[in-house]
């Protein structure tokens, strides 16, 4: 089962890195990290499809049996650098497809709208975004470190099981 993680922040460090860096190395998944990653602004161009780091990513998300988005929330919805990347894609690369929500939010009340943000994107490409989602606030991380406190890891173990459950669903239905 092939799932790809994507960091949805430009931001070389930062809890959202730290979130799809930890979910990575924990649950042995596929990176696309937005922060390494150089897209340029979509225009619409057929020029732009044939960029390198266009096409790589069009492959990656297309050769993926599920996907999980992460992102910080950035005045009240996903990070700009995450919805330009969602902009290159098609319902090619997502059709059908499981999607996991997560967002980081600095504060006690944001993220929800990054969820529902990325979730209105994930249904106009046809994807199945799952009914699990998650905040992650500041609380949430080791401070000094790249991990998570034992009740966020816990939380991500549920979210896990949860997207591997449909990912298989998914995958039955799909040979049928």
């Amino acid at each position: 089962m092939k799932i790809v993680v994507i960091n949805g922040t430009p931001r070389e460090s930062g809890r959202t890195r730290i979130l799809s860096r930890f979910l990575a190395e924990k649950y042995s998944l596929d990176l696309l990290d937005l922060s390494e990653t150089v897209l340029p602004v979509f225009n619409g161009t057929s020029e732009q499809h044939e960029l390198e780091n266009v096409v790589k990513v069009k492959e990656l998300v297309h050769s993926a049996d599920a996907i999980i988005l992460t992102t910080p929330e950035y005045h009240g919805s996903m990070s700009g650098a995450l919805k330009n990347m969602l902009d290159f894609l098609t319902f090619e690369q997502f059709k059908g497809k499981p999607v996991g929500l997560l967002a980081v939010a600095g504060g006690g009340k944001g993220g929800i709208n990054a969820l529902n943000s990325m979730r209105d994107v994930m249904r106009a490409l046809y994807a199945n975004a799952l009914p699990k989602q998650i905040v992650f606030d500041p609380p949430m991380f080791e401070k000094d470190s790249d991990l998570l406190v034992p009740e966020a890891s816990e939380a991500l173990k549920g979210f896990m099981e949860e997207l591997k459950k449909y990912t298989k669903l998914y995958k039955e239905f799909a040979k049928a």
